[in-house]
């Protein structure tokens, strides 16, 4: 069974739907119990980082969380749970993140600013994923020229060792990313079409 952590931040109904068309049992949950039994996990997330990891912490699931991704279970992160992943965000103050994959999350429109690049923030639509790291399970099946769908104003930044795949929007924006048995997708696979599904598939399939 694979588990989406309900956390009350995060676009539940669009993933759930899109695993079950891929015949995968999973199930939107955040009991502690039904995280422990689960054989992969899935943490979303839309927002502000700073209220997610504040809901987090409410309802007592950062070191939980911390431990089932030590433990060796495949997890994702998307959006939102992708930037969460980090070791801390610049939005709207400075946050904590879960410190699972070392890096930071910095302002796009600050970085646009300082280079004197004049596209809009946030980034939102398609934009084409050139993958930079082969060996990761969850890039096997993508091509050349795949596009995903992107909705953000904060990127991952300091994780080149870490980047599977990124997008180009005035900068090299890291769209994947990997520590071992956790990953992060900083766009929407779920609003990713054929391509989404692709990844969502190749994540469902990463070894136990």
């Amino acid at each position: 069974m694979l588990a989406i952590i309900d956390y009350g931040v995060g676009n539940l109904f669009s993933l759930s739907r899109s695993l079950e068309y891929l015949g995968v049992e999973c199930k939107v949950t955040r009991s502690l119990d039904e995280l422990k039994s689960a054989e992969r996990i899935i943490l979303p997330g839309v927002g502000a980082f700073g209220d997610a990891r504040k809901k987090l912490e409410e309802l007592s699931l950062v070191e939980p969380i911390q431990a089932l991704a030590a433990s060796g279970k495949p997890f994702l992160g998307i959006c939102l749970g992708m930037q969460l992943l980090f070791d801390k965000s610049e939005e709207f103050g400075e946050h904590p993140g879960l410190s699972l994959i070392p890096g930071r999350i910095v302002s796009m429109r600050e970085t646009f600013d300082q280079a004197k690049i004049d596209l809009k923030v946030p980034q939102i639509g398609w934009n084409q994923l050139d993958v930079q790291n082969q060996e990761s399970p969850l890039v096997k099946s993508l091509g050349k020229n795949d596009f995903v769908y992107y909705v953000h104003s904060y990127y991952a930044t300091d994780c080149q060792e870490h980047l599977v795949a990124d997008s180009e929007y005035g900068i090299s924006i890291p769209g994947i990313v990997q520590n071992k048995n956790v990953f992060g997708t900083q766009f929407h696979p779920e609003k990713s079409g054929a391509v989404g599904l692709k990844i969502l598939k190749a994540f469902t399939e990463v070894p136990l």
